[in-house]
């Protein structure tokens, strides 16, 4: 059954814009709504604060404005009374405005202030909730804050109240009462007052043993939990160095130890950064096996992808394909017997290049496809939707020439190779020892370098946090190293994973240390290949 949302009702609204408060959750991106991705890609505007994910910000869709608002204590990029005017004034001017929000939009923010503000200006504005960090970040953290034996009532408690007003409003004896009762408390914003809430709490007659927790960053790869007795806790989170952002729990299922309930951590990459080297184009694939292994991967392309500056040579033949007309030019050139794909992006290149032509996948009937790896045969198989005819086991140029010289199938015939300019030469050179009798290399798409790195990845490199740096090929080594230039050095530390023999001995030329090696050239060896090595030796 397909999951439904209020999509359709949504689009009957008039056509004057709108404004929809969408939860972002607590920090994975993956816990975001059904619903609420859906609004988030239709946004014209998105308008965020420093708690939603950045990685949902490029579900938004191209062209859509993304304005920071930036709101964190004691640092606000733009004062509330200033965020609520531009819902109003984007709306207004027939947009569709979406407000990210870090976990419920009412939960603790100001949602309902801004669902107001919209009233007030005339603007419809939908809601649409959020997993909140007070439940989530204490579930990945191993702690359910409720449980049959311990906990039967949970309490979600602001630890940082409006300064404006007059004493605080949060009951610490009922709150006491609940925790000693079996009850979990959970406390938001609330590790700078840390001392203060287990003061209130033990002079309202807690026992000052309760155990108590602080998990920051919660459903996150940077998440870290420090658990102590609640006298202990300040002490123990500032000696760990855990702060904000982060929930504070208090009562006895902060306690629990049991089987299965640390599910989050016990992931092979859990916690290591991993800086990604592909195209800007195409890092999203790897990014998210990286994070299914519980790693944080950083964006850091070296290289960018472009089409040929002369269409031309690629045009010609690709005209070349499928059967020839009823009526054909005797002098026109013979049709191609198969096309060799190399990479996913060569088969983004081709349904492009068709799609320009006038052209579908009908051109390909009578014509062998041969994919190198099962990523190309999907990629192939979703743009086009056509199945490859050969897959060879040995994912190289090298071994696509074995595979059809192996099956007698290269002899007489003729190919064209649609890959990259800088593809390395083992390929045409094995048909044509084959008795190929004619092999046409085009050029698909074109690599440059990148301009430089994104700040994030700099930084990640120049606080040494980095531990793993992924190449899924030599020129994404090479262009690395030069992106760095006199700050080459910030590579001596993190340990390499290679795609293959020849990216490897690339790294090593480089004088970059290669920890780990995929077993073939895929994007799911290659994070085996990292899990298998294990965590980094200390001051390795």
């Amino acid at each position: 059954m397909p999951i439904a949302t209020p999509t359709d009702a949504a689009e009957t609204v008039p056509s004057i814009g709108r404004v929809c408060l969408v939860g972002a959750g607590p920090g994975d991106p993956g816990l975001l709504t059904v619903a609420g991705l859906d609004r988030l890609r239709r946004a014209d505007v998105v308008v965020y604060d420093a708690l939603a994910s950045p990685r949902l910000l490029a579900e938004a869709k191209r062209g859509a404005d993304l304005v920071d608002v930036g709101k964190r204590a004691r640092h606000h990029k733009m004062q509330q009374d200033d965020i609520n005017a531009l819902l109003v004034a984007e709306a207004r001017a027939g947009r569709s405005v979406v407000r990210l929000k870090g976990g419920d939009p009412y939960l603790f923010g100001r949602g309902a202030e801004e669902a107001a503000a919209c009233a007030r200006g005339g603007v419809a504005c939908e809601v649409l909730p959020g997993v909140t960090s007070g439940l989530a970040a204490p579930a990945t953290a191993g702690i359910p804050v409720t449980h049959r034996r311990v906990a039967s009532t949970v309490t979600l408690v602001t630890g940082h109240e409006d300064p404006t007003k007059e004493g605080t409003s949060v009951d610490y004896r009922g709150l006491a009462l609940l925790i000693a009762r079996g009850g979990t408390a959970c406390f938001y914003m609330g590790v700078g007052r840390l001392p203060l809430i287990a003061q209130q709490l033990a002079a309202e007659g807690l026992d000052t043993a309760t155990p108590a927790a602080v998990v920051q960053w919660g459903t996150t790869p940077r998440q870290r939990r420090c658990v102590a007795p609640l006298d202990g806790l300040a002490a123990a989170a500032a000696a760990a160095g855990v702060s904000s952002p982060a929930i504070v729990v208090v009562g006895e299922a902060a306690g629990i130890q049991e089987p299965g309930l640390d599910f989050f951590t016990d992931r092979p990459l859990f916690g290591q950064r991993v800086l990604v080297t592909r195209t800007r184009q195409d890092p999203s694939r790897l990014e998210n096996l990286l994070l299914a292994a519980g790693a944080d991967p950083i964006e850091a392309p070296t290289l960018r992808l472009v089409a040929p500056e002369d269409p031309a040579p690629a045009d010609a033949a690709l005209r070349r394909l499928g059967p020839p007309p009823a009526a054909s030019d005797p002098a026109a050139p013979p049709r191609f017997d198969a096309l060799v794909l190399t990479s996913g992006n060569a088969v983004d290149a081709l349904a492009d290049r068709l799609d320009a032509l006038g052209l579908d996948g009908r051109v390909l009937a009578g014509v062998e496809l041969c994919v190198v790896g099962p990523a190309t045969a999907a990629r192939l198989h979703e743009r086009l939707r056509l199945r490859a005819d050969r897959l060879p086991e040995t994912l190289t140029g090298a071994g696509v020439a074995e595979a059809f010289a192996a099956a007698g199938a290269a002899a007489g015939r003729r190919f064209l190779l649609y890959r990259a300019d800088i593809a390395r030469p083992e390929l045409p050179e094995g048909l044509e020892a084959a008795g190929a009798a004619e092999v046409c290399e085009v050029v698909a798409y074109e690599s440059r370098p990148a301009a430089s790195l994104p700040e994030e990845a700099m930084a990640a490199l120049r606080d040494r946090s980095v531990d793993w740096l992924t190449f899924t090929s030599a020129a994404t080594a090479r262009n690395l190293v030069d992106l760095l230039g006199e700050e080459r050095a910030l590579l001596d530390a993190p340990r390499v994973a290679s795609i293959g023999p020849i990216t490897s001995e690339a790294c090593r030329g480089l004088g970059l240390r290669v920890a780990a090696e995929a077993e073939d050239p895929s994007l799911e060896s290659l994070t085996a290949a990292m899990a298998a090595a294990g965590p980094r030796e200390p001051n390795a």
